[in-house]
């Protein structure tokens, strides 16, 4: 009895911890993130000027395949959504790779890195296990998409229309 009700404790805790989160942490709104030109900004402050409109949040790396595989969808997806706001946050260790796949890959929107990376406190505070990884936030500022990947833009793109109802 005592190992069955451990094992419906561990299954609990796990659906839980994978459940849809509809706001940011305290720790990743406070967290800091670089600005292109080098400034840092907290995360809530990055995301304050864009309340009122949808937006889609990529956590990208220009040295990863996969995030460089999704770079034609992620353009397919902000011609097809242009009403949408899109950030761009990088887990490149190099400013300068950072900055040329920016210009590289023409990746439109506003552009920001986090200072230590996939291991770091904004990685762990946003749940970040794999990217690219995207986050649909909606008008009011809630979350509306919280864990999705490069295999789900037909999802996204759901959801952005969903959002413009």
């Amino acid at each position: 009895m005592k190992k069955i009700i451990i094992i419906l404790i561990a299954i609990v805790s796990i659906s839980c911890s994978n459940a849809q989160k509809t706001a940011f942490s305290k720790e990743a709104l406070s967290e800091k993130l670089t600005a292109i030109n080098g400034e840092q900004i907290v995360f809530d402050n990055i995301l304050k000027p864009y309340k009122g409109k949808t937006i889609v949040i990529e956590v990208w790396a220009s040295w990863f395949g996969d995030c460089v595989k999704a770079m034609p969808k992620i353009h397919e997806l902000q011609a097809n959504n242009p009403e949408a706001t899109y950030l761009f946050i990088s887990m490149d260790k190099s400013v300068d790779k950072w900055k040329d796949a920016i210009s590289k890959y023409d990746l439109k929107g506003a552009h920001f890195r986090a200072n230590d990376q996939m291991k770091g406190v904004f990685a762990k505070a946003i749940d970040l296990d794999w990217i690219p990884r995207y986050i649909v936030v909606d008008k009011t500022g809630k979350i509306v998409l919280y864990k999705a990947i490069e295999t789900d833009f037909e999802q996204i793109n759901s959801t952005l229309k969903e959002l413009q109802k």
